[in-house]
C-alpha cells in the first residue's frame, strides 16, 4: 500500500470528490481526519473507512473559520501524533451572472474556497517543516484556469486564485522537502452537477473528447499519485481531470 502508516487531513470529505478522497486514501493504507460542516455525512464515510481497516475520525470544522482549524489541528495531533497528508477540498459554489452576484455570494465562496485552503494549510505546513516532509493538494478547476462556465464568477476566481497560491507554496515550501500540487477537475458527477439541467449536461458532454462525465473516483486517483513517493519530484503542478475538455 502506498500510503501505510501516514495520516491525512481531506476537508468537505462528506461527499463527492472529498469522500473518494479519503476513502482512497484509507485504500491505501493511511488513516484519515474527515473535516466538513455535514458531521453527519462525515460520520458515514467514516464508518466506511473503518470497514477498510483504517481510522476515520470526523471533525465538524468550518474551514473558512480559521479558530475551527486550529482546534481541528489540535485533536489530530492528540489522536495521531502527525499529518503527513493534507487535501484541502472543500468548496461552493454560488451560481448567477456577476450582477446576479451579491457581496455576500462573493463573500462567502471566497471564504470557503480560498481563504478555506489557506487556513488549512496556515495551520499544517508548521507540522510538515519540522518533520521535513509533507504532501498538499489543493484541489481546483477549469474554471480557475480558463474562468467560469457555468455562471459562478466567484466560483472561478476563488479557484483561479487557488492555482496561484499553491504554485507559491511550492516555491516556498520546497526547501523542507513538502510537495505542493493541485488537480483541475471539470464535470464530474457531483451533487454540483446534479444541478445543471438536462440540456446544460448534455452541453458539456458534447464539449469532452471522452464523451462522458468523470467519476468522482478519477480524481482521486490523481490525487493519491500526487500524495505518493511516485510522485516525489512533483511540486507545483496542477493537473487536469477533465476528458479532454481543456489540453494544456
Amino acid at each position: 500500500m502506498r500510503l501505510a502508516e501516514q495520516v491525512a487531513v481531506v476537508t468537505g470529505s462528506a461527499k463527492g470528490i472529498g469522500r473518494a478522497i479519503a476513502i482512497g486514501i484509507a485504500r491505501e493504507g493511511a488513516d484519515v481526519i474527515l473535516t466538513d460542516v455535514d458531521i453527519e455525512r462525515a460520520e458515514i464515510v467514516a464508518q466506511k473507512i473503518e470497514s477498510l481497516n483504517r481510522k476515520g475520525v470526523p471533525i465538524r470544522a468550518d474551514v473558512s473559520e480559521n479558530k475551527e482549524i486550529v482546534m481541528m489541528v489540535k485533536k489530530a495531533l492528540s489522536i495521531f501524533g502527525k499529518i503527513d497528508i493534507l487535501i484541502n477540498n472543500a468548496g461552493i459554489i454560488k451560481r448567477g451572472s456577476l450582477e446576479d452576484h451579491s457581496e455576500e455570494d462573493w463573500d462567502s465562496v471566497i471564504a470557503v474556497n480560498l481563504k478555506g485552503t489557506f487556513n488549512c494549510c496556515k495551520e499544517i505546513v508548521p507540522i510538515f517543516k519540522k518533520q521535513q516532509h509533507g504532501k498538499i493538494v489543493n484541489i481546483s478547476s477549469v474554471a480557475g484556469k480558463i474562468g467560469d462556465v457555468a455562471s459562478a464568477p466567484s466560483y472561478g476566481s476563488s479557484k483561479g486564485a487557488i492555482i496561484a497560491f499553491t504554485k507559491s507554496l511550492a516555491r516556498e515550501l520546497a526547501p523542507y522537502r513538502i510537495n505542493v500540487n493541485g488537480v483541475a477537475p471539470h464535470a464530474i458527477e457531483t451533487e454540483m452537477s446534479a444541478e445543471w439541467s438536462e440540456d446544460k449536461r448534455r452541453q458539456i458532454i458534447s464539449q469532452i473528447p471522452l464523451g462522458r462525465l468523470g467519476k468522482p473516483e478519477e480524481v482521486a486517483e490523481t490525487v493519491l499519485f500526487l500524495v505518493s513517493e511516485g510522485a516525489s519530484f512533483i511540486t507545483g503542478e496542477i493537473i487536469d481531470v477533465n476528458g479532454g475538455f481543456l489540453m494544456d
